[in-house]
């Protein structure tokens, strides 16, 4: 069955102005089949999407739907098996957002995917990390001071353990997380704000050790994204040739020129030091270190990220949800508008830009002939990025409809 959406004003991820447009997707195979100019689409089933902006699915690249929070003493009541339940819950509020793809790093194993993609539970597509490695003293290392241990994510079968020590015990931890079924390696080159015991300036792992991590992922045919914060850190991940670097808080122009020249992505999840600094004054029950290491980097993260996108560094949109709270994502937005991006460069960096980062720029991340129907429908102003979540009126997923879909004439079998 054929639907056509009409009426709209189609953003469609290439960073061009929006344009008048039909939208016909056949529900057989979950494609758009054309672009018609408006008024002439031609369906089974009818849509009216007058005074309604059509956007690609939006993409988040970087999530952690098992965590629910930063709150260090929430975690340590948890029951191990009550985050692959909230990841559910975390997963379809994401969706519900008009964010119909997410690249998690860290946390979400082969379990959570394949629920979401076997429709036991509601959610973006999932590209998953499993575990996001650390030296032993780094940032993915919850060694407590007391002697006992808290890591982020708890090892378990499907979860190998986030610690690792020089190049051969980085080359079986890759090996296991392919076997464990990551569509990407997630490794951390400096310290960070959420680990208490470690500097976010400081580099981590050597540069052999960060080499042979992208060596054995490219032998699966896979990329390495980097949590990398200091200069340090960020300018040995590229070398060693990762894909992405995560956060970028410290960027120096040495930094920025080596982002250019490997042509790598930088994620700047802007939203995650604010929504700390907000979560801890609300009383959020987090170590010192870590409060003032969030007060301390919020603005110079800013700065840096500034400075990157004037250099025309590739953007693409990462929320750190999980320690944002799910369902915020789109609060990433105006903070990326912010730093001088253009409302165009800021939609194309959550469509478009993250698509090809992901290795799906074929697939998704545009509204055109042949790629899914992955659509999100909102009100309003497309470049007014304040309230977003609210506007959004519709979600649509590889040509089925999630959130809204009510065709002319009334309610179809099927759809909501």
């Amino acid at each position: 069955m054929r639907s056509v959406l009409y009426g709209a004003t189609v953003f469609d991820g290439t960073g061009a102005a929006p344009f008048a447009a039909d939208i016909v997707v056949d529900g057989a195979t979950g494609l758009i089949t054309a672009l018609a100019s408006a008024g002439t689409g031609d369906g089974d089933l009818a849509f009216d999407l007058a005074g309604i902006t059509v956007l690609p699915g939006l993409i988040d690249t970087h999530v952690h739907s098992v965590l629910s929070g930063a709150d260090t003493l929430a975690r340590l009541d948890e029951p191990f098996s009550y985050q692959f339940y909230a990841a559910g819950w975390n997963l379809e509020r994401t969706l519900d957002r008009g964010i119909t793809t997410v690249r998690d790093a860290g946390g979400a194993d082969l379990g959570v995917r394949q629920a979401v993609a076997d429709g036991l539970i509601s959610g973006p597509d999932l590209r998953i990390a499993v575990t996001m490695l650390s030296q032993t003293g780094g940032h993915a290392d919850g060694w407590l001071v007391t002697g006992g241990c808290l890591p982020l994510f708890a090892a378990h079968p499907g979860r190998p353990e986030p610690v690792v020590d020089g190049p051969e015990d980085m080359r079986r931890r890759v090996r296991e997380l392919v076997r464990a079924g990551a569509d990407v390696i997630k490794v951390c080159a400096s310290g960070g704000v959420l680990s208490p015991r470690d500097d976010p300036r400081h580099p981590q792992f050597s540069a052999e050790e960060l080499t042979m991590c992208v060596t054995e992922a490219a032998a699966a045919g896979l990329s390495v994204m980097a949590h990398a914060q200091g200069a340090a850190g960020i300018k040995n991940a590229l070398r060693a040739g990762v894909r992405s670097i995560e956060h970028g808080v410290f960027l120096d122009n040495e930094c920025i020129e080596l982002l250019l020249e490997k042509r790598a992505w930088l994620v700047p999840t802007l939203l995650v030091a604010t929504s700390l600094v907000e979560a801890i004054d609300a009383g959020a029950r987090l170590p010192a270190a870590v409060a003032e290491k969030a007060r301390a980097v919020r603005d110079v993260h800013l700065r840096s990220v500034e400075r990157a996108v004037a250099a025309g560094v590739r953007i693409a949109m990462g929320t750190d949800s999980g320690v944002v709270a799910h369902g915020d994502n789109l609060r990433e937005l105006t903070l990326m508008r912010g730093v001088g991006l253009t409302p165009q460069q800021t939609l194309y960096a959550a469509t478009a830009s993250a698509a090809d980062l992901l290795g799906l720029a074929a697939d998704r991340g545009e509204i055109s002939e042949g790629r899914r129907a992955d659509l999100t429908l909102i009100t309003g102003d497309p470049y007014d990025f304040d309230g977003y979540a609210e506007r959004i009126t519709g979600v649509m997923k590889a040509g089925k409809w999630v959130r809204g879909g009510v065709p002319v004439g009334g309610a179809v079998d099927g759809l909501p």
